[in-house]
């Protein structure tokens, strides 16, 4: 994925609202995404695409950005 420490990020905020059981920290958890989710699509992707034009828009059809794409079952 394009953007693990953001996920990571979430994730261990999330985390430490579940252990501490404390429902502001899930407050924080969703303003932190929405906030980097919003400067990662308005302000950080469209700045890679000029810097690096097709390549950043070959590699970002090929990596999902926020979900981690799990492995293909091969039979």
């Amino acid at each position: 994925m394009r953007n693990p420490l953001y996920v990571a990020s979430v994730v261990a905020i999330t985390g430490q609202a579940l252990l501490l059981s404390r429902p502001v920290l899930l407050i924080y958890a969703a303003a932190f995404l929405a906030i980097t989710f919003f400067l990662v699509h308005w302000i950080e992707d469209p700045a890679l695409a000029r810097r690096f034009g097709q390549q950043f828009e070959d590699y970002r059809s090929q990596v999902p950005g926020w979900w981690p794409r799990l492995p293909r079952r091969t039979p």
